[in-house]
C-alpha cells in the first residue's frame, strides 16, 4: 500500500501506511510549488507529490519503501529545505468542517426564506380565509424542517450558555425563533391573521450569514502548541554495540548515544560525544551565523546538523526536551489570550438580559391588561423578532470582513476573529530581528571589491557545500557573472570548511582559525589560496523591504518600538541604530522573549509582537496582539493573528491604522442598533409590530450596518 507524505516544512513520523510530513518553509510562490514537486515526482518510488504554499508542506503518494530520509535529500538537491514532522501530533482533520457546515446552514436557510417571502406577499396583498391559511399552512411545511436545520449552531450554543447559567447572543435569538415558529404555529391552526414564519427564517439566514462572514475572517489553523509538538523529531538512530537502530524518541533515556547525520535536526537534548560540525540554531535563538559544533557542546531539540555527523549523547527526550517545554510555553500563551472579551460578548452581555426582560415585561404587561394570553405571547414574540438581534449579529463580522478585505489588499490576512479589537489596543511594538525586520538570509557585501580570479576560485569551492554561507557566495559570484574555476579533490570538512587544489595549489574556504586568519566580529567567510594572504568575505543579514516605513509609522501612530533579538549584542545593536530603535534585547532566548512581554503586559501594556523563528512562537502567542511574516515557520504563523503574504513589512503601521478605524466602525454600529431598538422595541410593545413590520424592520437595520462597515473599504 502507497504511503501519504505531507510536506509542509517538516516530514514525518511512523512506519508503514501512517502520513509522513515534510515541513518546507523556503517555498513562497508557484515556481517554488512546481520546483518540489517535479523534484519528488522523479524521485523513484514516489507516484504523486502536492505542495501546500499556504501550509507550507507537501503530500505525497510514494511505495513502502521510500524513506522520508530520501524524500528530504532529494528536497535538498532541489534548492530547498526540509524537517521531520510528526502527523501524529496534528489534528487530523485537514478539511474546514465548520465552514462547510455554515455554508450549508446558510444555503438552506436562504433558499426555504426565498420561498417563504414569496409566500407571505401573497397574504400581505390581501389573501384571506382559506387562501391565507393555506399560505401559512405550506409556510409552516417549509420554514420548520428548515429553521430545525439551519438553526442549529444557535441552538446548541444557547444551550450550552444556559446549561452553565448564563446567557449569550445566541440566547434571545433561539428564544426568537422558537416563539416565531410556536406563536406562527398557533395563530395558523386557530386562522389567524399573522404569522411569523417568513421573519423566523428570515432571521435564521440573516445571522447564519453573520456567522459565517465572522468564521470566514479567520484562517483555520491548527493550534500553534500541536505545531510545535509536530516539530518533535518522532525516530532517531541509536547506538546499539556501535549499531544503529532506529527508534521513536519516546524510547530513548537520559544516557542512550544517537548519530546525527549532516541536515538532519537534533531529535533530543544532548551533549556531542563524538564529531566535529556546525549547527543551524536559527529557528530556535535567531542567530544568524552557524555554531562550530564539538564535543562537550550542549545541542537541544530542533537544532540542525549543517556539515558533519554528531553522536550525541541524551540528556532529555520527549517531554522534557527544551522543545516540548516550549510547547507548554505556547499552550500556557494561548489560554491566557483566549481570555480577552470581544465587543461582541460585552454587547451580547448587555442585550440578552435586557432583550428577556423587555420581552417578559411586554407579555405580563399586555396579559393583565387584556387577559388574553394569545396576544400576549404574539406581543413578546414581535418584541423579541424586532428588537434587531440581526443588526447586533452582523456588526462584528461586517466590519470585520471589511477590513479583512482592505488589509488583504496591502499584504495581510487576518486569521483571528479579535485580531483587529486586540490590534487596536496595542501601545508598544516588540519586533524580532532575523527573518523578520530582516529577510534571515545573509548576503556577500562588496563582490565587485575583489577580483575575477578570486571569485571564480570562491565559486568553484561554495559549489561543493550547502553551507548557508557558501550558498550566499556561490549566488552572489554567479550574479555577478563570473564562472567557477574548476577545484579538484574537493572535500567538505565538518565544522571547518571546503578545501581542494586548483592548479596544484591547496586551497580553502571556511573558518578564520582554519586558514590562519584573525577571527572577526562580523559574520564572515575566509578564502585561503597556498602562498598567498587569506581573503575575506563579510557578510550582512539584508533588511526586510518596509522595515524603515513600518517602524516609522508605528512611531507616528504613537507606539513604542522595541527590538529582541536572539542574534548577537555586536549585530543587533548596529541593526537598531539603522532604524533608530533605542530599546534592545539582544542574546534573547525563547524565555527571555516570552518573560518581558508579559513584564510589558505587567505594566499595563498592550503589547504587538512580531517575530517569525520558532523561538518567537511562545511571545506571539502571549502578546495582546501578533504578527508574523509568511516566510515564518509553521509553530509562528499559526500563533499569529495576522500574516504579512509577501516580503513587505511595510503594511504593519497600516494594520494598526485600520485596526483602530475597524473598533470605531463596529461601536458606531452598535449604536446604530440601540438607535434603531430605542424606536422599535416602543412599535413592538404597543403591539404595532406585524409580520411585515418586523421582516422589514430587520432588512433596514441590517442593511445599515452594512453599509456602514463598507465605509472601511
Amino acid at each position: 500500500m502507497a504511503r501519504r507524505l505531507a510536506a509542509s516544512g517538516a516530514l514525518a513520523d511512523v512506519t508503514g501506511d501512517g502520513p509522513l510530513m515534510l515541513s518546507l518553509p523556503d517555498i513562497r510562490c508557484a515556481a517554488c510549488i512546481s520546483t518540489v514537486e517535479r523534484a519528488l515526482e522523479a524521485h523513484p518510488g514516489v507516484t504523486s507529490a502536492r505542495v501546500n504554499l499556504t501550509l507550507k508542506r507537501a503530500t505525497v503518494e510514494a511505495a513502502p519503501d521510500v524513506t522520508p530520509e530520501a524524500l528530504i535529500e532529494t528536497v535538498a538537491a532541489a534548492g530547498y529545505t526540509a524537517h521531520e514532522l510528526d502527523s501524529s501530533a496534528l489534528s487530523s482533520t485537514a478539511t474546514d468542517k465548520q465552514g462547510r457546515e455554515l455554508l450549508m446552514r446558510l444555503a438552506v436557510a436562504g433558499f426555504a426564506a426565498m420561498n417563504v417571502m414569496l409566500l407571505s406577499v401573497a397574504v400581505w396583498s390581501g389573501a384571506a380565509d382559506a387562501t391565507r391559511d393555506l399560505f401559512h399552512w405550506i409556510s409552516a411545511a417549509i420554514a420548520i424542517p428548515a429553521v430545525s436545520f439551519a438553526a442549529q449552531p444557535f441552538f446548541r450554543n444557547a444551550w450550552a450558555a444556559l446549561s452553565r447559567g448564563r446567557l449569550n447572543m445566541d440566547v434571545p435569538i433561539t428564544l426568537a425563533i422558537l416563539l416565531a415558529l410556536g406563536t406562527s404555529l398557533y395563530e395558523t391552526a386557530h386562522s389567524g391573521e399573522h404569522a411569523y414564519f417568513d421573519a423566523a427564517i428570515s432571521l435564521t439566514f440573516f445571522l447564519l450569514g453573520g456567522r459565517y462572514l465572522d468564521h470566514r475572517t479567520r484562517a483555520i489553523a491548527r493550534s500553534a502548541a500541536e505545531e510545535l509538538a509536530a516539530l518533535e523529531v518522532p525516530r532517531a538512530d541509536k547506538l546499539v554495540d556501535g549499531a544503529e537502530q532506529s527508534v521513536n524518541v519516546s524510547e530513548l533515556r537520559p544516557g542512550d548515544l544517537i548519530r546525527v547525520r549532516p541536515g538532519g535536526r537534533m531529535p533530543v537534548d544532548g551533549v556531542i560525544a563524538e564529531g566535529v560540525s556546525e549547527l543551524d540554531r536559527s529557528l530556535l535563538t535567531g542567530e544568524t551565523l552557524p555554531v562550530f559544533a564539538e564535543p562537550g557542546r550542549e545541542v537541544s531539540a530542533g537544532e540542525v546538523n549543517l556539515t558533519g555527523p554528531l553522536t550525541v549523547r541524551v540528556t532529555a527526550a520527549g517531554k522534557d526536551s527544551s522543545l516540548h517545554r516550549m510547547a507548554d510555553l505556547v499552550a500556557m500563551a494561548e489560554t491566557t489570550r483566549n481570555r480577552y472579551t470581544s465587543l461582541a460578548d460585552r454587547a451580547a452581555g448587555l442585550y440578552a438580559p435586557g432583550v428577556h426582560i423587555l420581552s417578559f415585561a411586554a407579555a405580563v404587561g399586555w396579559y393583565l391588561y387584556t387577559w388574553d394570553a394569545r396576544l400576549a405571547l404574539n406581543i413578546a414574540a414581535a418584541v423579541l423578532i424586532i428588537t434587531c438581534p440581526c443588526a447586533l449579529g452582523l456588526a462584528v463580522p461586517a466590519v470585520t470582513t471589511a477590513a479583512s478585505g482592505r488589509l488583504f489588499k496591502k499584504g495581510m490576512l487576518i486569521k483571528s476573529g479579535t485580531a483587529l479589537e486586540r490590534l487596536a489596543e496595542v501601545d508598544t511594538v516588540v519586533f524580532d530581528k532575523t527573518g523578520t525586520l530582516t529577510l534571515g538570509t545573509p548576503e556577500v557585501q562588496g563582490v565587485g571589491e575583489y577580483d575575477a580570479r578570486t571569485l571564480a576560485i570562491v565559486a568553484g569551492l561554495s559549489e561543493a557545500s550547502s553551507h548557508p554561507l557558501s550558498r550566499a557566495l556561490s549566488q552572489a559570484v554567479a550574479t555577478a557573472g563570473v564562472v567557477a574555476e574548476p577545484v579538484g579533490d574537493l572535500v567538505e570538512v565538518p565544522g571547518y570548511g571546503t578545501e581542494g587544489l586548483w592548479q596544484g595549489r591547496r586551497v580553502r574556504l571556511g573558518r578564520a582559525a582554519w586558514v590562519g586568519a584573525a577571527a572577526s566580529a562580523e559574520t564572515s567567510a575566509w578564502l585561503l589560496m597556498e602562498g598567498e594572504a587569506p581573503v575575506r568575505f563579510s557578510f550582512a543579514d539584508r533588511m526586510r523591504p518596509g522595515a524603515e516605513q513600518a517602524v516609522q509609522g508605528l512611531r507616528q501612530a504613537g507606539l513604542t518600538v522595541l527590538l529582541i533579538s536572539g542574534d548577537s549584542e555586536p549585530a543587533v545593536r548596529a541593526f537598531a541604530a539603522r532604524l533608530g530603535i533605542e530599546d534592545v534585547m539582544a542574546e534573547a532566548l525563547p524565555d527571555d522573549k516570552v518573560a518581558r512581554v508579559n513584564a510589558l503586559t505587567a505594566d499595563g501594556h498592550r503589547v504587538l509582537m512580531v517575530g517569525d523563528g520558532l523561538n518567537d512562537t511562545a511571545a506571539l502567542a502571549a502578546a495582546h496582539a501578533s504578527i508574523s511574516p509568511a516566510t515564518a515557520l509553521d509553530a509562528a504563523r499559526v500563533a499569529s493573528d495576522i500574516v504579512l503574504l509577501g516580503e513587505d513589512i511595510g503594511p504593519i503601521s497600516a494594520a494598526v491604522t485600520t485596526s483602530r478605524s475597524a473598533v470605531r466602525r463596529i461601536k458606531e454600529n452598535f449604536s446604530i442598533a440601540t438607535l434603531y431598538n430605542f424606536i422599535a422595541v416602543p412599535i413592538a410593545i404597543a403591539g404595532f409590530a406585524t409580520p411585515l413590520a418586523a421582516a422589514l424592520a430587520m432588512s433596514a437595520s441590517s442593511i445599515t450596518v452594512s453599509l456602514n462597515s463598507l465605509r472601511l473599504r
